[in-house]
């Protein structure tokens, strides 16, 4: 699945931004993952142009929540679509010590830590098959295919084969059929691990910038909104609540993009409407 996302625009500009004012090489893949000065853009909800974690409703979760670790953003990132999003409370209050962590059998521990004992991910049905029932891999794989296209003679088929797997390795059968149902519940939903990894590490990367070169990083961010006047509107009012001013356009001083000028921000004259690239070079 390839995808073209702004957000890569973004990242690339920001970082020629700030190589050019401030002469600071930033190489993406040597950011550290444990910044804290990063992680409280996201538990105070400042994170208006923070890939995947812009709306009021992310904003409301990650306050509550105080992400510290990449592995919080990776579950946010999972749980934030309907059908989970009925457990994120349940999940915050399990983060918070609110309410007990439990696993039905101690098998499952090991899969189910890193998220509170809450199935979140595809891999982590295909880990349970595989310690639970005795799934290879590759028959885990089946399973988890079955359980995200919802077709019930598969699905019986796969109960039987669970339960059967589960009797071998001298699970009880009720406890092992209530582990298959909870597996078919979250399947349904289910999002892969791997994809919201690299999601939340995006989001990460956009909001490390953000927090340690914020002028740079609205400029980029506006620049990749030149043409949606609303976009470009709120991102402004999101410069002046951080204290960043954004100063009006000025044909001595504006390039056609969006640029740092000291800790303020020119205003882009490829942002006015009717103004072409060409008139801007001239």
């Amino acid at each position: 699945d390839f995808l073209g996302l702004t957000t890569l625009t973004i990242i690339h500009d920001a970082t020629a931004l700030i190589r050019q004012h401030r002469g600071v090489d930033i190489v993406v893949e040597e950011i550290p993952l444990d910044d804290p000065k990063t992680y409280q853009i996201f538990s105070k909800g400042y994170t208006s142009g923070v890939f995947q974690f812009e709306s009021a409703g992310m904003k409301d979760i990650l306050t509550r929540y105080e992400p510290d670790q990449l592995t919080d953003l990776i579950a946010l990132n999972a749980l934030y679509r309907p059908g989970p999003m009925k457990m994120i409370d349940d999940y915050i209050d399990r983060k918070h010590g609110r309410k007990q962590v439990t696993y039905d059998l101690p098998e499952l521990k090991e899969t189910l830590e890193e998220t509170f004992g809450v199935i979140v991910y595809q891999e982590q049905v295909m880990q349970i098959s595989n310690r639970v029932a005795g799934y290879s891999l590759g028959e885990a794989d089946i399973l988890r295919r079955a359980m995200g296209k919802k077709k019930q003679e598969e699905m019986d088929a796969q109960r039987v084969r669970f339960l059967k797997g589960a009797r071998e390795k001298n699970i009880p059968e009720k406890k092992a059929e209530k582990i298959f149902e909870l597996m078919a519940e979250f399947a349904k939903y289910g999002f892969n691990k791997s994809h919201s990894a690299a999601y939340a590490y995006l989001a990460y990367i956009t909001a490390y910038l953000k927090a340690h070169f914020p002028v740079e990083f609205m400029s980029a961010l506006l620049t990749s909104e030149t043409g949606n006047t609303t976009k470009v509107v709120k991102y402004i009012n999101e410069c002046r609540d951080m204290g960043i001013k954004v100063l009006p356009p000025d044909v001595n001083a504006s390039a056609l993009n969006f640029t740092p000028d000291g800790d303020s921000i020119r205003f882009g004259l490829g942002a006015i409407k009717n103004v072409g690239a060409g008139a801007v070079e001239s």
